[in-house]
C-alpha cells in the first residue's frame, strides 16, 4: 500500500485545482466574451489578479523580484497567458464552444512532451503510447462540427496549446522568482501586452456588462488565476511535465457537462468520441509520474 506521504496535501490540493476548477474556466470564459470584448476581458482578468498577488506577496516580506527574473517572467507570460489564454479567449469569443475549446487544448500534453525533448527529456513508451492516441483523439475532435465551422477557432487553439506547452518546458529552465511571485509577475506583463492589443484592435464596451460579466470575471479572477494558475506553476516545479500537464485531459469532461448544463451548448457524437478517447490517454502519459520516486516530491 502506498504511504499518504507519497502524496502530500499541497500536491493533491494542486491537482484539485487544475482538474476541476480549470475545467470550469472554460465555461465562465464563454460567459464572460458574451458582456465584454476578449481581450479586455483576459487583460483586466490578469491585470487585478497579478496585481493583487504582487501586493500580497511583497506585503508578507517576499524580495523585490531581479531584473532578470522579471525578463524571465516576462518570456513566460506572454507564452502561457497573452498567446495562450489569450487566445483560448478569442476563440470562444468567435463561436467555439467551450467544452470544444477544453478538448482542443488537451494538445497541450502532446506539445509538452514533444517541446521536452528538445530540452533533453526522455519520455518513457507509456507517456509516448499517451501522445499517439491524444493524437488519434485530436484528429476525431477536427472531424467533428463545432471546429469544422470555425477554423480560424481552431487555428487560434492549436497555437494557444503550442504556445502554453513550450512555455511550459521552457519554464523549468529560466531563474523565475520563487514560488507565487512569478506567477504574479508573468500576469502582470501579459495583462498589459492584452489591454494593448485589445485599444490596438478598438475593442469597446458599449454598456456595463450585467452581474452575470461580473460574476465571471471574478470567477476567473479569484479560481482560474489566483488559485489555479499557481496550482499549475507548482507543479511545474514538483512533478513531471506530463502529470502538470495531465489537466487538459480531465478539462473537457467538466467542461462539456457544464457547458451544456447552464448555456446550452451541445456537441456531437463526433466530440463524445473524440473526449472518451483523449481523456484515456491521460492514463499512459499520468503512470510514469505515479512511480516515480517519492524524494522528486516536495
Amino acid at each position: 500500500m502506498l504511504g499518504l506521504h507519497r502524496f502530500p496535501a499541497s500536491l493533491i490540493a494542486a491537482f484539485f485545482s487544475l482538474y476541476v476548477i480549470w475545467g470550469s474556466t472554460y465555461l465562465a470564459i464563454r460567459i464572460g466574451v458574451e458582456y465584454w470584448p476578449p481581450l479586455m476581458l483576459a487583460g483586466i482578468r490578469f491585470l487585478v489578479a497579478g496585481l493583487a498577488m504582487y501586493s500580497f506577496l511583497r506585503w508578507r516580506g517576499a524580495p523585490t523580484p531581479t531584473w532578470l527574473q522579471w525578463k524571465a517572467a516576462a518570456k513566460i507570460g506572454i507564452l502561457l497567458l497573452t498567446f495562450g489564454n489569450g487566445a483560448v479567449t478569442v476563440a470562444e469569443y468567435i463561436g467555439v464552444a467551450s467544452g470544444v475549446a477544453a478538448l482542443a487544448v488537451a494538445t497541450v500534453p502532446l506539445f509538452t512532451l514533444l517541446f521536452g525533448y528538445f530540452w533533453g527529456a526522455r519520455n518513457t513508451r507509456l507517456e509516448w503510447a499517451g501522445v499517439v492516441l491524444g493524437i488519434i483523439g485530436i484528429v476525431m475532435l477536427n472531424i467533428g462540427s463545432n471546429l469544422q465551422s470555425s477554423q480560424t477557432g481552431a487555428l487560434l487553439l492549436v497555437f494557444a496549446a503550442a504556445a502554453w506547452a513550450f512555455g511550459s518546458v521552457w519554464s523549468k529552465h529560466l531563474p523565475l522568482p520563487a514560488g507565487a511571485m512569478a506567477s504574479a509577475l508573468e500576469m502582470i506583463i501579459a495583462s498589459a501586452l492584452l489591454l494593448a492589443g485589445s485599444a490596438l484592435t478598438g475593442e469597446r464596451l458599449y454598456a456595463m456588462p450585467p452581474i452575470e460579466g461580473w460574476f465571471a470575471l471574478a470567477y476567473l479572477i479569484v479560481f482560474g488565476s489566483i488559485i489555479a494558475f499557481n496550482a499549475y506553476m507548482y507543479l511545474l516545479k514538483h512533478v513531471r511535465l506530463a502529470a502538470a500537464t495531465s489537466y487538459a485531459y480531465i478539462n473537457p469532461a467538466a467542461a462539456v457537462l457544464l457547458g451544456i448544463i447552464f448555456v446550452g451548448e451541445t456537441i456531437g457524437m463526433e466530440e463524445v468520441l473524440a473526449m472518451l478517447v483523449i481523456i484515456s490517454a491521460v492514463l499512459l502519459i499520468s503512470l510514469p509520474q505515479w512511480r516515480k520516486p517519492k524524494s522528486d516530491i516536495h
